[in-house]
């Protein structure tokens, strides 16, 4: 079983929205040897940070804006910045901190 390997990390799952642009699933399973599971539809409250992720990328770009007007670097500003966002439930650490294991001193 192929698995994805970023450093230290491997995802044995993904879990994927119900949308139509995740119809390529199986490629998916069939690249990273992961199992997919597909969230419960209008169960929001069990998908916590998804729905918070969900919240805070709609702060800078809200329903029905035109995201192929974005440039690369918009969109990597973007993903940076909510990669570097404290988050409660990593105990105030970021997702950087978490993924790569080491803390990351910003000054504001």
């Amino acid at each position: 079983m192929q698995q994805i390997k970023v450093e230290n990390h491997t995802a044995l799952t993904i879990t994927l929205d119900n949308g139509g642009e995740f119809a390529g699933h199986m490629k998916v399973h069939e690249a990273t040897g992961a199992k997919v599971y597909f969230a419960k539809p209008y169960a929001s409250w069990r998908r916590g940070t998804n729905e918070n992720t969900n919240g805070r990328i709609r702060r800078f770009w809200p329903k029905k804006f035109d995201m192929a007007r974005l440039t690369e670097e918009e969109i990597e500003n973007r993903i940076l910045q909510l990669n570097l966002t404290l988050r409660k439930i990593l105990g105030g650490l970021t997702p950087l901190e978490v993924f790569t294991g080491k803390r990351v001193a910003l000054i504001a």
